[in-house]
């Protein structure tokens, strides 16, 4: 059994999904701390033809804090609005819009004001749209003592779950040690994402943007394809 494990990004960029679907268990990493800065609740679409950030801000809460333990900030639907608003001025002309910017108000139609609750429902219902038909589970609902940090907490997940091959971004290459995993029964093994591009307006392409924006451009049998663009190292 493949697992792949990663904290609940927002509107992730492609090598996100193309973990969930290349494995046979993905776990949605909420116990750990929150990183400010990071990907959790913000991501990248294009603006004016420049690559953009795009934030639904959190309240400021007590550190050291849990990404299941962060909530939005009061009078976060303006700010779904005000996102909704940009992304129809920005993507109004791109050939798959209509069901994308519905997927995307859908999305923002969950009133869980829990920032975990919120995104992870999000990746769900992307993961839906793009046919991935991968289980995801939470690992604040799985029972594994809180003794274990890091390294050792991700491969006590992959000891309980009966995984033999535990699938991550090349970017965590640092973090793991795969004669660890061994010793603990289960394959190492990192993915990296191809380069790629796909027309963008007909105007000079920008990688690494949200799903979104693959969305917006690719039919369903191009974003499937896209899917596949990765080697396993």
């Amino acid at each position: 059994m493949k697992l792949g494990i990663m904290q609940p990004y927002l509107f992730p960029y492609i090598g996100y999904f193309q973990l969930i679907n290349a494995v046979d268990k993905f776990v949605i990493y909420d116990d750990v701390q929150w990183i400010k800065g990071g990907w959790i609740n913000r991501n990248r679409y294009l603006v004016a033809d420049r690559p953009t950030y795009f934030t639904l801000p959190t309240q400021r809460g007590m550190f050291p804090s849990n990404i299941n333990q962060r909530v939005f900030v009061p009078g976060i639907e303006y700010h779904k609005q005000r996102m909704l608003r940009q992304l129809r001025h920005s993507y109004v002309n791109a050939p798959h819009f209509e069901a994308v910017f519905l997927l995307v108000a859908k999305c923002f139609s969950c009133t869980d004001n829990n920032v975990s609750v919120f995104v992870t429902n999000a990746l769900r219902e992307c993961c839906a749209f793009l046919k991935i038909s991968t289980p995801i589970l939470i690992s604040s609902e799985i029972d594994i003592c809180d003794e274990y940090e890091a390294q050792d907490r991700v491969l006590a997940i992959n000891r309980l779950l009966n995984s033999q091959q535990f699938i991550n971004p090349i970017g965590g290459v640092s973090l793991y040690d795969k004669a660890q995993f061994a010793a603990g029964g289960v394959h190492l093994r990192f993915m990296r994402t191809r380069e790629f591009s796909y027309r963008q307006f007909n105007r000079v392409f920008s990688g690494s943007l949200s799903i979104i924006d693959v969305m917006m451009f690719n039919n369903e049998m191009e974003t499937t394809n896209l899917l596949s663009e990765f080697d396993l190292e």
